[in-house]
């Protein structure tokens, strides 16, 4: 038997995996069966595709309110989901049974009720009818059993679970801390199935309205080839170091992550060529799949799209798009390299050559170089772009833009000219081997890199809607995908043009039906996390978990924090990234808000809502249910949980850094100006690296285990000077709470002043407790500067201040600040010296360890000793 013979079995293993976790494992054989998964895909992307763009508007057709739309984007969710995915591992896969059809075609229209009923629930509100009722039971039923199809048991149980407590919340035999009184059906129902407060809610119409279209554009930029061409290219730049294939699969995770949403996609994706080759170069089959997992992992915390939540979190936390990319930048870049590190020192203490021997650091300088230049040289060219389009629009007025699109038309041509001068990329594990040069790979695919910037531009300089950019960029991969091949026979003189230019438009239609299919799961798994959202609404349960975080923790800041993380990483279990998301910021975002508060942390809320973000997403590496692990195990033939126990282990360095971004919001570049935001980014990088040479016993030569704790003091002592400082001299001193007004007229643009507060909560518990207020523009008053940013007004009474008035929604409201709540004192920071100072002994004893390792290395390589 030949070895692809033995393999084929467990390819088709790992392809049944990827379909049952991703698209869908149905293939049906009979005609009807397959139109149906292929036309129904197909109709969905072309109907999102249509309600983002101008034309309705134009044309005066198929103008729906939100609500609407998003009935119809879950209708065709449940559908799909039912008719693409099997119900049980005995249901069929080649047929789709008739019972199936009933239940998909029931929760259809269940499911997009609130689009041809509008009017009538809308004239109904908050009475809903027995049709209503009947309609939202069977909804939720089927919506449930649809997420189970696509994503398997644990976001229905979890959903399950607080269904539960909305009902039977009231039961004698709970504790009396977490009883609630319950709900009734009617109640319940019109909450979570008629209102925007539950499925059809925020989480929703962001699937609608934004995450579609990019998963769409990752499937369109996927099928014209660029995964592949990234992949290549990464494999290219650094398959000839010191474990090669290891560090390209980091990188290419990197660039993979902006066409993925997903880390499972993400493995699956770059793993079945990374794997095998680092399994070739000598690393375990387990460090191969863990070193995927973690560079896979960082796929979706990495900007732009971190996996649809930077779109999330925009409406969560109420701050811009751009503000999201910049917060999330630096932690984003900093756990890639680290990870390169920590892969360039596996390859180090397992003895593995390369064709270049580099040193360590001047590989690493070399790394950090190339990431500072392409960041510099990809913020340029969109700084240029910005500046051409203002020319040109000072020049031609309205004609600007066609001027644009002509000029990144001929762009686009020139591109595809340098790529038609080589061969196609081939997509094998032979050719990974067998690469040309960096700069010949380069050129085969600079058309790729053009919708991207595309959207980078239209995000970043025109501040466009998330929609918006997705949808022009998704219409210039379409572009791609029709005319890249026609092209590129023309310029090499084939004569199979017309023949290309069809195999173009059947391309089109394959990746509008893949990235139809890749929804499916996502945006079950919106409407099922809606109905946590709507539980979490309807039941302050929310209270109740911050009750419970502070009982464990006992008042103490980092355990509670400690648990906080924890807690988030068990309710992120089997969820995918989105949902994931939703789930533990609706829980435990304001319980870190509340606790912290208590204990005097006060952090931006957007910090907050990174740190459970990114312990959530650690729980696709944890066993036993990291899904990402099983992924790929399933290539690597290694075992899952240890697979899962060593990407946590590698992944070490992604679990600290919200920890330090809680204490240092600097990591997250919150009100750090750019000079500031290098240093700032260079420092952390040293100290994470530092932190993995560390954590793996090696720096210069393998460390002894005072060096490997002395590297640690030095990167906390990067990572948080001020805690040095702290206990030296106190950061602020207190003043009165009436002189709010005058501190804040007197602060900076863009300040935000802390605030004590003491009041009593709606629950009735009394609140004592510090605040971080926004500010708004400076030139006003100090009680103008306090409404127009944080949201409040304030009264005297007696000598006093006390809280008259909230902005719903405003920023004092969503820290769950209260009416009547009295302004006890202020804190107004400390003239002292600079927290910096303490970088300096913490680089000394760094310099006393490199001194005597390099010692030591010396020693061992003259005597013949390997490292």
């Amino acid at each position: 038997m030949s070895e692809e013979q033995k393999t084929a079995p467990q390819d088709n293993n790992l392809d049944d995996f990827i379909a049952d976790s991703d698209t869908g494992g149905r293939l049906p054989r009979g005609a009807f069966g397959k139109a149906a998964l292929w036309y129904i895909p197909l109709i969905w992307s072309i109907y999102q595709l249509w309600i983002a763009s101008p034309l309705p508007f134009m044309l005066g057709v198929g103008v729906w309110n939100d609500t609407q739309t998003r009935a119809i984007h879950l209708g065709f969710a449940v559908l799909l989901a039912f008719i693409a995915f099997p119900g049980l591992k005995s249901s069929p896969r080649h047929h789709i049974p008739i019972g199936t059809w009933v239940m998909a075609i029931v929760g259809a229209l269940a499911s997009s009720y609130l689009f041809y009923a509008y009017e009538g629930v809308a004239a109904r509100s908050g009475a809903p009818n027995t049709t209503d009722v009947v309609v939202a039971v069977i909804g939720i039923v089927l919506l449930l059993e649809a997420a189970r199809r696509s994503l398997g048991f644990p976001l229905m149980g979890v959903a399950l679970f607080f269904l539960a407590y909305v009902f039977f919340g009231s039961w004698s035999g709970l504790p009396e801390v977490v009883q609630w009184k319950g709900a009734s059906l009617n109640k319940a129902m019109s909450h979570m199935w008629l209102t925007t407060e539950g499925v059809f809610g925020v989480a929703l119409g962001v699937s609608s309205g934004f995450v579609f279209l990019f998963v769409l554009f990752g499937a369109l930029l996927n099928q014209a080839g660029a995964g592949n061409y990234f992949l290549q290219l990464a494999f290219a730049a650094l398959g000839h170091l010191r474990g090669g294939p290891a560090k390209a699969a980091v990188i290419a995770s990197a660039a993979t992550g902006l066409i993925s949403g997903s880390s499972i996609a993400n493995v699956v994706t770059t793993g079945t060529f990374t794997i095998p080759l680092m399994k070739k170069v000598g690393f375990p089959a387990t460090k191969a799949g863990a070193i995927e997992v973690s560079s896979s992992i960082n796929g979706v915390l990495t900007p732009p799209v971190m996996g649809a939540v930077a779109f999330l979190m925009t409406e969560y936390v109420g701050i811009s798009y751009v503000e999201v990319v910049k917060t999330a930048i630096v932690p984003a870049a900093i756990s890639y390299v680290a990870l390169v590190y920590i892969v360039h020192l596996e390859a180090l203490k397992m003895g593995m050559t390369g064709t270049s021997r580099m040193h360590p650091v001047k590989f690493m300088l070399g790394a950090i170089f190339i990431i500072a230049t392409s960041i510099v040289v990809a913020g340029g060219a969109l700084y240029v772009t910005g500046l051409v389009v203002d020319m040109f629009q000072s020049v031609l007025g309205a004609g600007a833009v066609w001027a644009m699109v002509a000029l990144m038309a001929v762009l686009y041509v020139v591109a595809v000219r340098f790529a038609a001068q080589r061969p196609d990329l081939e997509m094998s594990i032979e050719s990974m081997e067998h690469l040309p040069p960096t700069r010949e790979i380069f050129k085969t695919g600079i058309h790729y890199i053009l919708p991207i910037l595309l959207l980078m531009y239209l995000l970043m300089i025109e501040r466009k809607s998330p929609g918006l950019s997705a949808f022009w960029s998704t219409i210039a991969m379409l572009v791609i995908l029709a005319t890249q091949n026609p092209l590129k026979a023309f310029f090499r003189g084939e004569s199979d043009t017309m023949a290309q230019l069809k195999h173009g438009f059947s391309e089109i239609a394959e990746g509008l039906i893949i990235g139809a299919r890749n929804m499916i799961g996502l945006a079950a798994a919106m409407g099922v996390a809606g109905i946590i959202v709507g539980a979490v609404t309807l039941t302050g349960i929310g209270q109740v978990m911050a009750e419970f975080v502070e009982f464990l923790s006992g008042g103490n800041l980092l355990a509670m924090l400690f648990f906080v993380a924890v807690i988030s990483i068990i309710l992120g279990m089997g969820l995918p990234t989105t949902a994931n998301y939703i789930v533990v910021s609706s829980l435990m975002a304001g319980v870190v808000v509340e606790l912290g508060a208590q204990s005097g942390l006060i952090v931006p809320l957007v910090a907050v809502h990174m740190f459970v973000f990114y312990f959530g997403i650690m729980a696709d590496v944890t066993p036993p249910v990291g899904l990402a692990s099983f992924a790929a195990a399933a290539i690597s033939k290694g075992d899952p949980l240890r697979t899962g126990f060593q990407a946590f282990f590698y992944s070490i360095r992604t679990a600290l850094l919200p920890f330090l971004f809680i204490f240092n919001t600097d990591l997250l570049l919150i009100d750090v100006g750019p000079y500031q935001a290098v240093f700032v980014f260079i420092i952390a990088l040293i100290a994470m690296l530092l932190f993995a040479a560390g954590t793996m016993n090696y720096f210069m030569v393998r460390s002894k285990l005072w060096e490997s704790a002395a590297l640690l003091v030095v990167a906390f002592t990067l990572f948080q000077p001020g805690y040095f400082l702290n206990k030296l001299q106190a950061e602020f001193e207190s003043r009165p709470g009436t002189e709010i007004f005058a501190l804040a007229e007197a602060a900076e643009s863009d300040a935000s002043i802390r605030v004590r507060l003491m009041g009593e909560s709606i629950e009735g518990d009394m609140v004592d407790a510090r605040y971080l207020l926004p500010l708004g523009e400076a030139g006003a008053s100090g009680a103008d500067r306090l409404y127009s940013g944080a949201g409040i007004e304030l009264r005297e009474e007696d000598g006093k201040l006390f809280i008259d008035n909230l902005n719903f929604g405003g920023p004092a409201e969503q820290l769950g600040i209260d009416f009547d709540w009295e302004v006890v004192e202020m804190d107004v920071a400390v003239d002292r010296m600079p927290k910096e100072v303490f970088y300096l002994p913490a680089f000394l004893l760094l310099a006393v360890v490199y001194l005597l390792q390099m010692r030591r290395k010396r020693k061992e390589e003259s005597e013949g000793v390997p490292a």
